[in-house]
């Protein structure tokens, strides 16, 4: 870097709703953003958190928390508390006490870094009473050039112009761009107009990095490419409306769109009930759920800024009330695993490794990527601290194993059974064939794998599971378990019971399971491990591993899948609905896995997957 530059600054860059399909399709359009690819480090996609939104995925990149954590949970939304409605159409969004978390800007102020940001979700607020060091309130009329230019003349500032306390130049930095967005919305993401708006970003990109070569900046500064979401086509013939189930829907307001909240309409007064019916009707498009029993993944429950009525609506559909607002041209905010709604990243610079290729992973992940770049300690957050080591060329944190904060019980016998005969006498007595110590009741001691598959069956972990949900646990070990073992080569399978009353994500207290009565669980796990190579069974694996995960709600009826009568066929894609990550049990259960095989870095790669297909 040139002699002005103590550190590599951070450029982050933010090309709204860049669908990841679009690096495949338009790849020949694209030519300066496709070079950064080839020879940085990037991701086939990195998925956004759900609601797949503007505002919502954007706070999350910079704080590194779920909507549910930071507030930010729509474009619009409604806060109890304060009887105060939040659009980017008003002065509201100005409020700092709708913003919870920290944005990196702020930390890095915390630590005496300098920040400059052109334009980004938040950047414009005082947020824990912190404005970044240079600014700009968010006007979309500027033109992109001149959003550039400013940065060079930030990333240049004669000492004069800088701050009082420090002659350095700011340290992290943002550009935020709204195409290809904007033209996705009104023409839709297949479209001429997102063509050209997907030339106009390539040729600023151009511009970006034309500019920091001829400054002597190219080999200095670390550049991250992101997007917010993808981009989904609409039709008016995939729209539904629960004025078509609902007789009466006089008493509550429909918050369209792909991923619809109901509320009631007397507020502050009725927010917190849910005094409403939708038919669930096997194979519609729109599937009703209490947001407490929406799928574990999604995060979506714990904030008070979130409806209690809640519409997961199916790939490419929007719900509304009566009528739909936009049913042409294109939308987002579906299902964060949905492939339209994937985002992009490229990282690129000193920091970053070169020609690099790795898994996809979540964006709030990224927050502490920023801070290692940085040189700075992140505030607490969601993501796992190093998950994203192998970006970079030489990692500043080293994670660790969570410490042990149980320890075994110890065994005061000596021994399986009595040495002492006590006086007693049992001819009849045979004890090779009648004390099984280390095994299950019935099987050898080294028996096959999949024999192993019977004991999560037949052992209850001293859990009550309701009739119903018992019929779907039979299932899985009977038909899926058995065909995913085939497709593994072998599987681990670890199961157990979830506790969540309160819907925040972690497992409750033990004040709140332990009682005199069995407590029920919300919920039961399923991790099932393979060898990614699968000519290896687990036990010999030489190499990586891979993990599907699950997080099964336990209800006493198949009414979520609209199933009645005993064909449970349907319970494969339920169980894909219910897809989970292993961090997101070990948040729910307490619990750590696989300490003793894999690195540390390694291990949180795997437990932060999600199987998307």
């Amino acid at each position: 870097c040139p002699r002005n530059f103590s550190k590599s600054p951070l450029l982050l860059v933010s090309l709204d709703g860049f669908r990841a399909a679009y690096m495949k399709d338009h790849v020949a359009h694209i030519p300066v953003i496709n070079k950064l690819r080839n020879t940085g480090t990037t991701a086939p996609y990195i998925r956004p958190v759900y609601p797949t939104k503007t505002f919502p995925n954007h706070y999350s990149i910079v704080t590194g928390l779920y909507p549910e954590s930071h507030g930010i949970v729509d474009n619009k939304m409604y806060d109890v508390t304060r009887h105060a409605f939040f659009s980017l159409k008003t002065d509201e969004k100005f409020d700092p006490r709708w913003y919870q978390g920290e944005p990196v800007w702020v930390t890095a102020s915390r630590q005496k870094l300098k920040t400059a940001t052109f334009f980004w979700p938040g950047s414009d607020v005082a947020v824990n009473g912190t404005f970044p060091t240079l600014y700009k309130i968010y006007d979309k009329s500027i033109a992109f050039e001149n959003r550039v230019s400013t940065v060079f003349e930030w990333l240049s500032l004669p000492e004069d112009q800088r701050s009082r306390s420090s002659d350095s130049l700011p340290d992290f930095y943002t550009l935020y761009l709204e195409e290809p967005d904007s033209s996705g919305h009104r023409y839709g993401p297949e479209s001429q107009e997102v063509l050209e708006a997907l030339k106009d970003v390539d040729r600023i990109m151009g511009l970006l990095m034309d500019g920091l070569m001829m400054r002597d900046l190219h080999h200095c500064v670390n550049i991250m490419i992101i997007s917010d979401h993808g981009m989904e086509e609409a039709s008016c013939e995939k729209a539904t409306f629960v004025s078509n189930y609902v007789d009466d829907v006089s008493n509550f307001t429909v918050i369209q769109g792909p991923a619809a909240r109901i509320r009631p309409k007397d507020l502050p007064n009725d927010y917190f009930s849910c005094e409403f019916l939708i038919l669930e009707i096997p194979d519609q498009p729109m599937r009703p759920y209490l947001k407490e029993n929406l799928p574990k993944r999604l995060h979506f429950a714990n904030n008070k800024r979130i409806e209690r009525g809640h519409l997961y609506m199916k790939a490419g559909w929007q719900a509304a009330i009566k009528e739909i607002k936009y049913c042409s041209g294109g939308f987002h905010g579906s299902d964060n695993v949905f492939a339209n709604m994937q985002a992009i990243f490229i990282g690129y610079g000193p920091a970053f490794k070169v020609k690099t290729v790795v898994p996809p992973f979540e964006n709030i992940e990224l927050y502490n990527v920023m801070c290692d770049l940085l040189g700075i300690r992140p505030a607490p957050n969601n993501g796992s601290h190093g998950s994203l080591n192998h970006l970079l060329k030489r990692p500043a944190h080293q994670p660790v194993h969570p410490a042990q904060l149980s320890h075994d019980t110890p065994c005061e016998a000596g021994g399986p059974a009595p040495s002492d005969g006590l006086r007693c006498s049992c001819p009849s007595l045979t004890p090779d064939t009648v004390l099984v110590y280390d095994r299950i009741p019935g099987s050898r001691q080294m028996m096959k794998l999949l024999s192993s598959f019977t004991y999560s069956l037949i052992s209850s972990n001293m859990a009550p599971m309701f009739p119903a949900f018992k019929d779907v646990w039979t299932y899985f070990h009977d038909v899926l378990l058995p065909k995913y073992s085939q497709e593994l080569n072998g599987v681990n399978v670890m199961s157990g019971p979830v506790f969540d009353e309160d819907y925040d994500g972690n497992v409750d207290a033990l004040q709140k399971i332990s009682g005199n009565e069995a407590p029920i669980p919300t919920h039961f796990f399923l991790i099932l491990t393979g060898c990614r190579n699968s000519t290896f069974s687990p036990v010999a694996c030489e190499g990586p591993l891979q993990t599907r995960a699950f997080i099964l709600p336990h209800r006493p009826d198949h009414s979520e899948s609209c199933a009645d009568g005993s064909d449970l066929l349907w319970v494969e894609d339920w169980l894909q609905l219910h897809s989970a990550r292993v961090r997101d049990i070990e948040l729910l259960t307490g619990l750590s896995f696989y300490h003793d095989r894999l690195s540390v870095e390694e291990t949180l790669r795997l437990k932060t997957f999600l199987q998307t297909a």
